[in-house]
């Protein structure tokens, strides 16, 4: 297994009516909080309505959370390009490749919530096709190209970048998949990265995982492009405490007002989740396959039957949420990067399997080299002995 990468999927998800800016601070504190945990990536949202989902410019919060980490990697997941002049969306990301000297990712998707595309005018098929026009139009511009555009929503004449980006040849761009093939279509046709966002975080979405990635390479091979699952991101659900009871104790803390929030205020049926009371969603979350409340050995197990179900991937995304008090979310953080990351990172032989076959050749000459270093005290006091002897 090549080295999987770790990071976090950052809507985010606050309760309505809380404080947003020292919910926005915890935002940014958890990124810090990553960083030094050695997680890769971090991937910021953008909406506008509904009270929870409270960043509006991904671009502003990665400005900010990279003056406050070293080395993670800061994606926008996503910008809803359908809103914005796709000249200035290529713009902006090339400021930050240049700020964050190559920290940079641009995730691009149609925009999820319908009560921020109404209040533009767009409904949700015409917001599906500027996706596909406008990260054309990104595309082109990001590879150097001069472009003269009319989309439904801006006019574009003899456009340009005037800054190429930092990272040679471009920083990593990857276009959002939930349940539809919209997403895996785009990233075939232009060679880039995949978000499955959905396709982990309900059954159906689950199961489409595998057909997701078939057409990316359909459509790669019809645009004579080339993908690879390095660069497909799989987004999912976890919280791991150091037992099964605590975990479960842990998120009664706010799971069920995130599952109220998909139940019933964000119009996003792909996230139709089940469960009336605390105990049916976990079990929701645990036995419908979409993620994992509990130990990290059920945090190794749903990485595993991911990368079992889709046929490998490149990173791994926990959507990021406030189930557990913040204390406990940073804890279940620092327990999937100690003892989760070691299973699928080190390359043939992972860091865990190292670490433990050292350990277990340790343990079976264990009483050999016991015997061995006895021998060798004896050994050392006698001829210490004999030399005191000698001398006198």
């Amino acid at each position: 297994m090549s080295r999987l990468r770790f990071g976090i999927f950052l809507a985010p998800f606050h309760p309505a009516g809380e404080n947003p800016t020292t919910a926005l601070q915890r935002d940014l504190e958890l990124v810090a909080h990553l960083d030094r945990l050695d997680y890769d990536e971090a991937w910021i949202g953008e909406h506008h309505s509904a009270g929870s989902e409270i960043i509006a410019s991904p671009e502003i919060f990665i400005a900010a959370a990279a003056e406050r980490t070293k080395r993670i990697k800061l994606g926008t997941g996503v910008t809803s390009i359908s809103y914005h002049n796709p000249l200035w969306v290529a713009e902006r990301m090339v400021l930050l490749d240049h700020l964050t000297r190559g920290r940079v990712m641009l995730g691009c998707g149609p925009g999820s919530l319908p009560t921020d595309s109404m209040m533009l005018g767009l409904d949700p098929t015409a917001t599906r096709e500027l996706l596909a026009e406008n990260l054309d139009i990104i595309m082109r511009l990001l590879h150097g190209e001069t472009v003269t555009a009319t989309t439904r929503t801006h006019t574009l004449v003899d456009a340009r970048l005037h800054l190429r980006p930092y990272s040679e040849p471009l920083f990593d761009v990857a276009v959002a998949a939930v349940a539809s093939p919209t997403g895996p279509k785009q990233a075939g046709t232009h060679g880039i990265g995949l978000l499955s966002i959905g396709a982990t975080l309900s059954p159906d979405g689950f199961d489409a995982l595998a057909h997701h990635w078939g057409v990316v390479e359909e459509r790669a091979e019809a645009n004579g492009t080339t993908v690879s699952r390095a660069d497909w991101r799989l987004v999912g659900l976890m919280h791991v405490a150091e037992t099964r009871e605590q975990a479960y104790a842990d998120v009664q803390f706010g799971i069920e007002q995130w599952f109220r929030y998909f139940q019933k205020t964000a119009a996003f049926p792909q996230m139709a989740v089940e469960g009336g009371d605390v105990k049916e969603m976990i079990d929701f979350i645990n036995e419908a396959g979409i993620g994992a409340i509990g130990t990290v050995e059920d945090a190794r197990k749903q990485v595993q039957k991911l990368w079992d179900q889709s046929g490998g991937f490149g990173a791994m995304l926990l959507l990021a949420h406030e189930w557990a008090n913040p204390e406990a979310t940073k804890r279940s953080y620092e327990l999937i990067a100690q003892h989760v990351f070691p299973h699928f990172q080190g390359g043939q032989v992972t860091h865990a399997q190292a670490t433990l076959g050292a350990k277990e050749r340790a343990a079976g000459k264990r009483e050999d080299y016991a015997a061995a270093q006895l021998q060798a005290v004896a050994t050392m006091t006698e001829r210490y002995q004999q030399e005191v002897s000698a001398k006198g």
